[in-house]
């Protein structure tokens, strides 16, 4: 009698943990699960717009509540998230944050707070340049230390932010930092250097792929579910004879994806890349594409197998250029159409309400590139038809 009422009681707490585990709310934010992003326990694909400003804003004027009040536009007009620059972009704003890091952290509280609010989603981009370096006093090599003075400062600023945030609803995703990878391994490195640098400022992949992986570490011992993400652009079209070879001649679709692997490596569970429709895809980021159809499927088939989501981080156009705004805006519809087509997971356009970018990139709900929201907003509505498109 005792042993069948033991196995009555292990059967009804076993139904009640099945119960439980039912009842238990999703993982807040975005999650990856067998190779596809998950919200609110649904497979997702969605797209959004960068947001630079949205922290920096308002971190340099207390009083200027525009970003906060523009996000809440963006969540009732129906965009998703926004991804933006959550540290800083010079040594001045990364000083500032170790001089006050009350003030600045009660800036970017209000930032969370207003999208949870507004339901609006957040990816925080953290190391948007190379320039904390300068702040610890290192040359920019020392991103490849886990030992420097560099990542003592990273790892701190981390620890803080992922520890204060990770239980919000309104964070997506954790992103390294913005375009890290056009800067390594450059042949004409000497040249790129800014008044006061020497080699010692010369990226290589090897620092990248050492700091990306220190980033995943730092993280992941906070937050075990969301998603990881470079902040890479695509690679570019010489990337690997640029490493092998330190020279401009085109790779292979073989060596693409060679170098693909490498920037990509685990434990980061996102595939990234940003691209721009002011020029083709053979130009710019593989001789072998015959257009952005081919080359974001062949990018999406690439995640695919790897089992990692895509991403396109930024995308866009900007007018006064070489093309007529009719141009602009049918390039622009073009390559929103390709990742639609190709299965991209996520994207965001480049840029909403950045001033610094008028008459270029800048978009507004009232300047005359209001389309391009318009568009985001459409796509998201095709998206969430297609949320389990495989090419």
């Amino acid at each position: 009698m005792k042993k069948i009422t033991l196995l009555a009681l292990a059967a009804a707490v076993a139904v009640q943990t099945g119960c439980d585990r039912l009842r238990r709310p999703p993982s807040p934010g975005l999650s990856v699960e067998n190779g596809t992003f998950v919200l609110n326990g649904r497979p997702y694909r969605g797209v959004g717009v960068n947001y630079y400003d949205l922290f920096l804003r308002l971190r340099a004027n207390p009083h200027d509540e525009t970003t906060l009040q523009n996000l809440d536009r963006l969540a009732r007009a129906g965009v998703p998230f926004v991804r933006f620059n959550a540290g800083g972009f010079s040594d001045k704003d990364w000083t500032r944050w170790k001089d006050d890091p009350t003030g600045h952290f009660v800036a970017m509280d209000r930032v969370v707070r207003a999208a949870e609010s507004s339901g609006i989603g957040l990816i925080p981009s953290f190391f948007w340049t190379s320039q904390l370096t300068r702040t610890a006093g290192e040359r920019k090599q020392a991103w490849g230390d886990p030992g420097s003075k560099t990542w003592a400062l990273a790892r701190e600023y981390l620890q803080e932010f992922v520890s204060r945030y990770r239980n919000s609803p309104a964070i997506w995703a954790w992103e390294f930092g913005n375009e890290w990878n056009l800067n390594a391994d450059l042949p004409n490195a000497k040249d790129q250097r800014k008044p006061g640098e020497d080699q010692r400022d010369d990226l290589g992949s090897g620092h990248l792929s050492a700091a990306m992986q220190e980033f995943c570490k730092a993280v992941r011992a906070l937050d075990p579910k969301r998603p990881l993400m470079t902040g890479n652009s695509h690679p570019r079209c010489a990337a690997w004879h640029n490493t092998n070879q330190r020279s401009w001649s085109a790779d292979s679709f073989e060596q693409w994806t060679e170098i693909l692997h490498r920037d990509n490596a685990l434990p980061l569970d996102t595939v990234g890349i940003h691209i721009y429709a002011d020029t083709d895809a053979p130009e710019v980021c593989g001789k072998w594409a015959t257009g952005w159809d081919d080359y974001l499927r062949k990018l999406k088939q690439f995640s695919v197998e790897t089992k990692r989501p895509l991403i396109v981080g930024e995308f866009g156009l900007a007018d006064g250029g070489k093309f007529s705004p009719a141009q602009t805006r049918e390039r622009y519809r073009d390559v929103l159409r390709a990742m639609g087509k190709a299965g991209v997971d996520l994207a965001a356009l480049w840029v909403f309400d950045l001033p610094a970018q008028d008459g270029s990139w800048n978009v507004s709900f009232s300047n005359s590139r209001s389309y391009m929201i318009e568009d985001v907003i459409a796509a998201n509505r095709e998206w969430s038809n297609r949320n389990t498109h495989q090419p």
